[in-house]
């Protein structure tokens, strides 16, 4: 079996030792190398050509970010970030994803070696799936070829009113979720969204989406009316559902039990929607690793929903996507950038009908 090569990058040497415990106790990885600060880690990546980075958020010679832009465009290859969990870990934690990291796991705020030992299983799967993400070469200030204006208001209130966007995402969904929220005209239906991320995180994540969405963006809180225009992202400690209360969708939270391992889960939203809004609701399930949605989402196409999934190409993981695809839960499967447009189409088709009849 060959062995995933993993490159550790962080100026704590406590933690680099914890860490590379960790990944050679895994039989199916090994530590090629470890690096005190980028300007190191440079030349480690060309002696030991690793098949993931793992790479902490604030670095000294050498700023992370700094580090991660320039690698994504010489180099591209598979990063894991390793955040602190602070306001500002948490901010420039969303930023590496933007600048092409995978994915995240967070320093624990406890004793950290008994704390880092806890989370072998954690780290251990997260290097595993960063290992078989697909990572595109970045090139700053360029627009990708497929990039998509934002699309035409629906100016339609009852569609808008009336409909709802129901939206899953795990590994690579922060910029998934980002591109087709950025899409969306101001009078969009509302959006209920879960993506598999870590509490002190998601605030942090909800507030960049509304600095460049045309919609508004926030961490759900419970109890909120779902007004069209808005999205509510599901808040890291807690699922989100969707609830009726007469003739208005509501937001409710709740901290029951990990469902498919994951607390939000997209399972737990997806069968709220079905419940509560039924034919009302467009599923999207976007990139991540696991089967977490596809179950929820059978249900919203058995209750009358219209769903779509990401498709291979364009997912980071093609993981949830694919169980959903294959459990038969999918009405249609797009590239990431098409998709927005095939959501408002179906609204609009649905406002066209309405006001003839």
């Amino acid at each position: 079996m060959t062995k995933i090569k993993v490159l550790i990058v962080d100026d704590s040497a406590l933690i680099r030792g914890v860490m590379k415990e960790i990944i050679n106790s895994q039989p199916d990885m090994e530590v090629v190398g470890v690096a005190p600060d980028p300007l190191a880690a440079r030349d480690l990546i060309k002696q030991t050509n690793p098949d993931v980075l793992t790479l902490d958020v604030e670095m000294p010679k050498m700023d992370g970010l700094e580090f991660l832009e320039k690698l994504m465009r010489l180099r591209p290859m598979p990063v894991l970030m390793v955040s602190t969990l602070t306001e500002r870990g948490s901010e420039i934690t969303m930023r590496a994803l933007e600048l092409g990291a995978v994915d995240f796991v967070t320093k624990p705020k406890i004793s950290i070696q008994s704390g880092m030992l806890e989370y072998t299983d954690l780290i251990a799967e997260k290097i595993r799936i960063t290992s078989r993400a697909r990572i595109k070469k970045r090139t700053p200030g360029t627009a990708p070829a497929h990039a998509v204006g934002p699309l035409a208001p629906l100016r339609n209130p009852l569609t808008s009113s009336e409909k709802l966007i129901i939206i899953g995402a795990s590994t690579g969904g922060t910029e998934a979720i980002k591109d087709f929220l950025i899409q969306l005209p101001s009078d969009c239906p509302g959006i209920l969204i879960t993506q598999h991320m870590p509490e002190g995180f998601t605030r942090s994540f909800a507030n960049r989406l509304d600095k460049l969405c045309k919609i508004s963006v926030k961490e759900a809180e419970g109890g909120e009316r779902v007004l069209p225009g808005h999205a509510y992202l599901a808040p890291g400690h807690s699922h989100l559902m969707l609830v009726r209360s007469g003739a208005n969708y509501m937001t409710r939270l709740d901290q029951g039990p990990p469902v498919n391992r994951h607390r939000p889960s997209v399972d737990v939203l997806f069968h709220s929607a079905a419940v509560s809004a039924g034919k009302n609701a467009v599923g999207v399930i976007l990139t991540g690793m696991g089967k977490d949605g596809a179950a929820g989402m059978l249900e919203m196409k058995k209750a009358g929903a219209y769903n779509l999934a990401q498709d291979e190409a364009s997912c980071v993981v093609f993981g949830m996507p694919k169980e959903a695809i294959a459990s038969g839960a999918t009405h249609d499967v797009a590239p990431l950038h098409e998709l927005p447009g095939r959501v408002m189409e179906f609204f609009a088709a649905y406002g066209n009908r309405a006001m003839r009849v």
